[in-house]
């Protein structure tokens, strides 16, 4: 892996994860929710985002890539599990978000780890 992928902030993985995050918690102000989607997007989106920002700054935490997928599929879900599938600017911006922080997490991870094994190399 190249050195940039090991230094702190310089992920592109791990910025693309905040921006969705972002995305996902502020599209309540633009699209139409029920108050239990209008949460939940922001509650995700929000833990996406912050997950992002820890995995930019601790570049060789690997479990944080495996929190994002986690945060990726509970997003992907959540218009079946919280009932908001009729709202369609709100389900389809939570699958899109959803799938892009899985593939975001998963093509991170593997830089995650060459960024652990680095680290461990003093």
């Amino acid at each position: 892996m190249s050195e940039v992928s090991t230094r702190a902030w310089t992920r592109p993985h791990d910025w693309a994860e905040v921006v969705i995050g972002v995305v996902a918690a502020l599209s309540p102000l633009w699209l139409s929710t029920s108050n239990a989607a209008m949460w939940t997007m922001v509650i995700l989106g929000a833990l996406v985002a912050i997950d992002g920002l820890v995995s930019l700054g601790a570049p060789g935490a690997v479990y944080g890539e495996g929190i994002q997928i986690v945060l990726g599929v509970l997003l992907f879900i959540a218009p079946w599990v919280i009932g908001y599938t009729e709202l369609n600017g709100a389900s389809w911006t939570s699958w899109v978000a959803g799938a892009l922080t899985i593939i975001a997490g998963a093509a991170a991870m593997p830089v995650a780890q060459a960024a652990h094994r680095t680290a461990g190399q003093h």
